[in-house]
């Protein structure tokens, strides 16, 4: 059963790969007639050499003049293969580096509209894994069959013609001896493609531990995790290992095995060409063709299996990139979909809906109504739906029932793209792009001026640093900020909110990571910035959050309580609790 699955997923991925490969059906034909004519030409030079060994009669009897014509036409036909060769792998290499790129270019483009769910998860590493090293091993299996499966076919059909064109009692012995070649690669193939589908499937595991150790160092070695996690890669690594070596094993002993069956085809060549020679049947330069002949027609045998190897790999690491290309993506816009202009802030929940996994509810019977220019504070115990609210509000996942309305537009018909450049987003955690200051700074307004940069970061209070750093604005920075500390950079993620200015903001824990002097100076600009702008804010320490005009007691999924700072604290409920235990001096 498991057998007939994976032959039914192999043709389902080679028929998706011609789809790809039919876009450049010109580079394809163009390869396949010089593939064509590079044989042709290749197996018409044995004619020509057992035509030179035919005039070469005896000591001192040689027809030099007829030698000279015919290496002459030696000298055309060599000129003439390499050209055509070097033709046929430009067509090839063009034909295969496009088809990745046109791949490459829609696993990226479907990763862009995937929804979050499936981005949390999977590993980053997973993914990174199938975009670059499934798609290189694709890109070697798909090259080598381009560049050896058509010649070595062409070879194969062209030396049959040829050696029947000369002696066909010798050409049936080479035809009875060739199935066994076919069956002895079709046993491999088999046994390969299973084997080299657990080896990309394991080295995508690999590389996904690596990237979250690499990409959490100073975690791993703050709690001396280092010997587990070496322990948990030698396991993979191990793994991988096993796996490779048995796919690398099956796929080994196929050059041995076909040899084997060429060294008998030319053996049977031999033997029977002697035969025929000794009574006449054909010259010595005829026999010296054939031999040549049956060397030229059984190589491409070794070459097909050993393409038929990397193909097989090929295909397997196409099945894991085309399972990504083909995953849902999240639930696309309507045509007659709304582009929100104008935005006063009116947000309203109603009835919401939502739970990550479908047996475990989170948020049940949401409902809330904010103003324009409201400040809501959301706070309440870590696990309670906080920043599931903040998912939902910006659109990163969809109500499971109920809905959201900005402006009395549901959201959902609303384009995200506007949904979320209505809305200014500071997280915790922060994000920079490799890149210079002032590039992360405009990544929501590419078009602002020097002026409003700096107007920006003063109001941020990021602008003293900026200026203290090498090149100012112009200081070029690495993935995730570099050596800026954590601080620096969530001031840079403020700026970047400061720049664009838009009608609704999300502060999710935007200032855990300053220091209190800086947060000062930080609250009033953001006191500033929120004037006439509805405010969700979620922070867990109470202080930032008495001047919000409303605050969202949530425990299990649910607001518990709702209202002002003072009113909360008189109902001496679960708000106070929390405040009272973080100030209870």
């Amino acid at each position: 059963m498991e057998r007939a699955d994976n032959r039914s997923s192999q043709k389902e991925t080679v028929v998706k790969v011609l789809h790809y490969i039919r876009k450049y059906w010109v580079y394809l034909v163009l390869s396949i007639v010089m593939a064509a004519l590079t044989v042709t030409l290749t197996l018409y030079l044995p004619i020509l050499t057992g035509k030179v060994i035919d005039l070469i009669l005896d000591k001192g009897n040689v027809d030099f003049a007829g030698v000279f014509v015919i290496l002459k036409k030696m000298a055309v036909v060599i000129a003439a293969t390499a050209a055509a060769q070097w033709i046929m792998n430009v067509c090839n290499n063009k034909m295969t580096y496009r088809i990745v790129q046109d791949i490459r270019n829609e696993a990226f483009r479907r990763i862009e509209i995937l929804p979050l769910k499936y981005i949390d998860g999977h590993s980053y590493g997973e993914v990174v894994s199938r975009v670059i090293a499934d798609v290189d091993q694709f890109a070697d299996g798909l090259l080598m069959g381009f560049t050896q499966f058509f010649t070595g076919v062409i070879t194969i059909l062209g030396t049959l013609g040829f050696m029947l064109s000369v002696n066909v009692g010798i050409t049936g012995v080479v035809v009875l001896i060739t199935p066994l070649s076919f069956i002895v690669a079709a046993f491999i193939a088999k046994k390969t493609y299973t084997m080299f589908k657990v080896q990309s499937e394991t080295r995508g595991e690999q590389t996904a531990l690596i990237e979250e150790m690499i990409g959490n160092q100073k975690v791993v070695q703050a709690f001396s995790h280092e010997d587990e996690a070496l322990a948990e890669f030698d396991e993979i690594n191990d793994r991988l290992g096993k796996c490779s070596l048995k796919a690398i094993f099956y796929s080994s002993i196929t050059n041995p095995s076909t040899r084997f069956v060429n060294n008998l085809v030319y053996a049977g060549v031999a033997v029977t060409g002697a035969f025929f020679a000794i009574r006449g049947g054909i010259s010595v330069g005829q026999l010296s063709c054939f031999l040549t002949y049956a060397n030229q027609y059984t190589k491409p045998f070794n070459e097909i299996s050993g393409v038929v190897t990397e193909l097989q790999n090929a295909i397997a690491c196409a099945a894991r990139i085309f399972a990504l290309i083909e995953e849902e993506p999240q639930i696309p816009e309507s045509e007659d979909a709304l582009i929100l202009k104008d935005v006063e802030g009116r947000v309203d929940l109603e009835h919401v809906e939502f739970s990550y996994v479908p047996d475990k509810k989170l948020i049940t019977d949401f409902n809330l109504s904010v103003k324009p220019g409201q400040r809501v504070a959301i706070v309440g115990p870590t696990g309670c739906g906080k920043t599931t609210v903040i998912n939902l509000l910006m659109r990163f996942y969809d109500v499971l029932s109920g809905q959201i309305r900005v402006d009395g537009a549901d959201i959902r018909n609303v384009t995200r793209s506007s949904l979320r450049d209505n809305y200014g987003m500071v997280l915790q955690e922060t994000w920079l792009k490799a890149g210079t200051i002032r590039e992360n700074i405009t990544m929501g307004k590419p078009e602002a001026t020097q002026e409003e940069v700096i107007a920006a970061a003063k109001a941020s209070h990021a602008h003293s640093f900026i200026k203290r750093l090498p090149q100012g604005y112009d200081t070029v920075i690495g993935e995730d900020g570099g050596n800026l500390s954590q601080g620096q950079k969530q001031l840079l993620c403020i700026t970047r909110v400061m720049l664009c200015l838009p009608p609704m903001l999300i502060l999710d824990e935007a200032t855990s990571s300053i220091d209190t002097r800086t947060e000062i100076k930080i609250q009033q600009a953001f006191a500033t910035m929120m004037k006439g702008r509805t405010s969700f804010i979620v922070a867990h320490r109470l202080s930032t959050i008495r001047e919000a005009d409303v605050i969202l007691v949530m425990k299990d999924g649910n607001i518990i309580e709702q209202g002002n700072h003072e009113t909360l604290l008189a109902q001496n409920g679960f708000y106070a609790t929390l405040y009272n235990s973080q100030f209870a001096g």
